[in-house]
């Protein structure tokens, strides 16, 4: 089920392309499954082979495989609606502020419709306990609703909301096989050596903002095996990732380029211009990522450690990402 060009691509991003290591897997309708593991989870300060089972560090994989689908999960529960509003399940959101984030929706912050910033420099600010008490009342500069702005804090309220409705924090959630939050070093994939914390991470969670918080937050801190990711792309693609209403609900779009979840096929996406309309997916800033086409009968995911030893690094990832989607594409 993997072409040999696609193979191909792959070992020339390992062997000159500037890319440590990689692992894909692809499934089909039918539940068959196929997988490559190429190069290296770690290159300095020594070179480690990359086996099947290394836990890669997913970062923004967090939002669709965990959070989103936490979110889901307790909409299905009817422990809350798509379209409550975010103070709804946060009241101490902005205490003695006037700030729209409090009408804002959960659905919204699914979006990255809700208005917010794409990012801020949380790791600065403090320790752990200081971090979460600002997020909570930053007096973020909104904008209006519906514009699409891909938004980190989005996703770390709706951690909060989490932590919130089940009373524990999200490290404590139940996660699938091949999924966690607490990696074994010995069996992790390599990222970078960091500037900021002066080491190279390698089972220690590579965004600044959720290291900062623990390891953890709603937008990053999640780990995975190939296998382990591969599963979740198979439920997505035959059926099982959440109920039936639920799962149809995460893939539809929402708004443009966007389904509740993940990223909607459209020009110049990471799966490839040969995917169909109906195809969704999402990346992760380390080098993941998982796409699924259901009119083609295909999921795959596509792991890579392009972060080693530093994300300043040569290779053209996106570029990478979309020859892996087409070539898998073109073969069915």
């Amino acid at each position: 089920m993997i072409p040999d060009r696609t193979r191909e691509l792959l070992e020339a991003a390992v062997q000159t392309g500037g890319l440590s290591g990689a692992a894909l897997g692809v499934v089909n309708a039918a539940g068959e499954r196929s997988t490559l593991t190429l190069g290296h989870a770690q290159l300095q300060p020594r070179q480690i082979p990359l086996e099947q089972d290394g836990l890669f560090d997913l970062a923004s994989l967090t939002k669709p495989l965990f959070t989103a689908r936490q979110v889901l999960r307790a909409a299905e529960q009817g422990r809350l609606d798509l379209d409550d509003t975010v103070a709804a399940h946060l009241p101490e959101l902005g205490w003695m502020q006037d700030t729209p984030l409090k009408s804002r929706t959960l659905r919204e912050l699914l979006t990255h419709t809700a208005g917010l910033p794409a990012w801020a420099p949380l790791y600065t600010w403090g320790e752990a306990a200081t971090i979460r008490a600002r997020l909570m009342q930053e007096p973020w500069a909104m904008q209006p609703p519906g514009e699409v702005v891909y938004s980190d804090l989005g996703y770390m309220l709706l951690g909060r909301v989490l932590e919130q409705l089940r009373g524990h924090a999200l490290r404590d959630f139940a996660l699938d096989d091949g999924l966690t939050f607490a990696p074994d070093p010995a069996h992790s994939v390599a990222t970078e050596i960091c500037a900021w914390r002066g080491r190279l991470l390698r089972g220690e969670t590579h965004d600044e903002n959720a290291a900062a918080q623990g390891g953890v937050a709603g937008h990053a801190g999640l780990f995975g095996t190939l296998g382990g990711v591969l599963a979740q792309a198979e439920l997505l693609l035959r059926g099982g990732w959440l109920s039936a209403a639920a799962q149809a609900e995460a893939t539809r779009i929402q708004t443009p380029g966007r389904t509740l979840a993940f990223v909607a096929a459209q020009p110049g996406w990471s799966g490839g211009s040969l995917a169909s309309p109906a195809a969704f997916g999402h990346t992760g800033f380390t080098g993941t990522g998982v796409w699924v086409d259901p009119a083609r009968g295909l999921g795959w995911t596509l792991l890579t450690n392009r972060v080693h030893p530093t994300r300043h690094g040569r290779l053209d990832i996106q570029g990478l990402r979309r020859a892996v989607g087409n070539t898998l594409l073109a073969a069915q």
